[in-house]
């Protein structure tokens, strides 16, 4: 299971994978440089990495997120969410063309909840997340 995980990983990487998360780092980056918004520019470095290798991997909500986590998230839809799952849909389409691309499609279109709300998120294994096998 693990070298499917790896082959796939791989394939989304150059198919989608390194443009998409240069666009998650790029968010990042204006973040911090903006000091108020950091942990929104953590919140997407986290996403980044995600995107960048995301089979064999989930996110899971956290169990501490809170209500500024919420308002948090409203602030990140309005200014960066929304282009991130354009993004996204964008990759989906063109990657749905071609028969190959139609489960990076689907993975895409999977990841656009967590674009458009990052906080109050983790990212971990789906071993954590569903046991070891």
């Amino acid at each position: 299971m693990k070298v499917i995980e790896f082959v796939l990983n791989v394939l989304w990487l150059i198919l989608c994978g390194i443009w998409m998360a240069i666009g998650y780092a790029v968010a990042g980056i204006i973040c911090c440089i903006l000091i108020v918004t950091i942990p929104f520019g953590i919140a997407s470095f986290r996403i980044a990495g995600y995107v960048l290798w995301p089979f064999g991997r989930t996110t899971v909500e956290k169990p501490d997120a809170g209500a500024p986590s919420c308002v948090g998230n409203v602030i990140w839809i309005v200014f960066a969410g929304w282009w991130l799952a354009i993004g996204h849909i964008a990759t989906a389409i063109a990657l749905a063309i071609t028969i190959i691309g139609i489960p990076f499609a689907w993975a895409n279109l999977k990841m656009i909840p967590i674009s458009l709300m990052p906080l109050g998120r983790e990212v971990v294994t789906t071993d954590q997340k569903f046991g070891a096998r």
